[in-house]
């Protein structure tokens, strides 16, 4: 005889079902599953993105020249200076790389970026960054400097501001060559500096720690608090440079957190115009590490105003201010304590089943759009056709790494995709400290 299942029981699940019903009618009214993601037309618009900055068109993504060419060997036993400069912290030591490939680092210096406790002048800024590293610079002919911020690469391999991040306040750095007003407050002109950004650097960390494996190609990617992606292309692709050397190639910056045609939902405009830059860098607000708390939130607040919610829940998160990424992740992971201000918002298991399920959903949004990001890339090297030579991913982020089931969801979504007639072979990698390591192998570059 079967057991009696109490009718309370019964109709607890009636409800929750009920509740679960309600949000995924939510969800897809407002198209933002990521069952409504077009993979292929992602991929397609991306692409063209990508030849049309290359030709110097108008296009969201920059395509910007690195002049960092990666056929060449590095130096070893060496001795350069690196930093690693971007966001709200400047770090630099003395870097050489030993015969089997390994990076020895000495002298580390850990600073805070000039500028972020209040307005300096272009002189102080350059003095500051001069003292931290004076020290290692008078033992080393050569400096890899990487930069993390929207950067002008030259040809000569230095690089004009564009703007900084909202952290540092120094205006009068903006338009000015890093590399050169470095050099002149250290008063050591006559030493080499390569600047580059934390994706090249990256994908050179990538490339040195796998020194001796074959790889048809290398890519650099970083989804932590931006995103951003980096490849290696032939310099007769770059058409808006023609005073390149055809027969050679070097890593592009595709900046791509700013991609403009990803397929954003109503939400996602709202939530772009309560950001600093709407309208800019598009992309990233929709999925990274500095934005996906926010958005969260929003899809959260649309929800409880469309009746998703208990009213004691709906009240809680209309009220609520802000939500970081970290806080999301915490919730979404039940980690038994600190769940931080959803925990004292959701007032009963119906309305964290369905504030999981909203959360969830946009994750999983976030690793398809990941995945199209990174595919579009890895056939545009027309690369890794061939098991015995796969393409080299090297990728970095606290996002990737620790955002609630996202790495594998965009691993199902990139292996789906790149199979069949698309078929590509690649393999991940990570690399600890790679902008810093990456830096001193720009600067190693024989």
């Amino acid at each position: 005889m079967k057991a009696r299942v109490p009718e309370e029981y019964n109709e607890l699940v009636y409800i929750a079902q009920i509740m679960l019903e309600k949000v995924d009618f939510f969800l897809n009214r407002h198209g933002i599953t990521a069952d409504h993601i077009d993979m292929q037309k992602v991929v397609d618009r991306f692409t063209a993105e990508m030849l049309l900055g290359l030709e110097g068109k108008k296009s969201s993504l920059r395509m910007i020249p690195t002049y960092i060419e990666t056929d060449h060997e590095f130096l070893t036993e060496v001795p350069v200076v690196a930093i690693d400069a971007g966001g709200t912290n400047f770090r630099a030591g003395l870097v050489s790389l030993k015969r089997n490939g390994q990076p020895d680092v000495t002298d580390m210096v850990n600073e805070a970026m000039p500028g972020i406790e209040g307005e300096i002048s272009r002189e102080a800024f350059f003095n500051t960054m001069a003292g931290y590293v004076r020290p290692l610079a008078e033992k080393a002919d050569g400096i890899g400097f990487c930069f993390s911020y929207p950067t002008e690469i030259l040809p000569d391999k230095d690089g004009i501001l564009l703007q900084f991040s909202k952290e540092v306040q120094a205006p009068d750095v903006v338009g000015q060559l890093i590399g050169k007003n470095l050099l002149e407050a250290l008063g050591m002109t006559e030493k080499k500096i390569v600047l580059l950004n934390d994706t090249a650097a990256t994908l050179l960390a990538g490339k040195a720690a796998t020194a001796g494996e074959e790889y048809d190609s290398y890519i650099g990617y970083i989804l932590g608090t931006g995103t951003n992606t980096c490849y290696i292309e032939k310099n007769s692709n770059i058409l808006k440079k023609p005073d390149l050397d055809p027969s050679g190639r070097q890593i592009i910056n595709i900046e791509s957190g700013a991609f403009g045609k990803a397929p954003r939902t109503d939400i996602d405009l709202v939530f772009d115009r309560t950001t600093n830059e709407p309208g800019k860098y598009t992309f990233e607000k929709m999925f990274s590490g500095g934005y996906l708390g926010g958005l969260c939130l929003s899809v959260l607040k649309t929800a409880a105003n469309e009746g998703v919610f208990t009213p004691d829940t709906t009240n809680n998160l209309l009220s609520l201010d802000q939500l970081t990424t970290g806080e999301v992740n915490d919730y979404i992971r039940f980690t038994a304590t600190g769940r931080g201000p959803l925990n004292i918002c959701i007032r009963n298991r119906d309305d964290e089943a369905s504030c999981v399920r909203i959360i969830d959903t946009l994750i999983d949004r976030a690793a398809k759009l990941v995945a199209a990001n990174l595919a579009s890339v890895v056939l545009k090297t027309e690369k890794g056709t061939s098991r015995d030579r796969p393409v080299l991913l090297t990728i970095e982020g606290t996002v990737f790494y620790k955002l609630h089931n996202f790495k594998s969801r965009f691993e199902k979504y990139f292996r789906k995709y790149l199979s069949g007639d698309k078929q590509r072979f690649y393999q991940f990698t990570g690399v600890q400290q790679s902008s810093l390591i990456g830096a001193a192998l720009a600067a190693l570059i024989d």
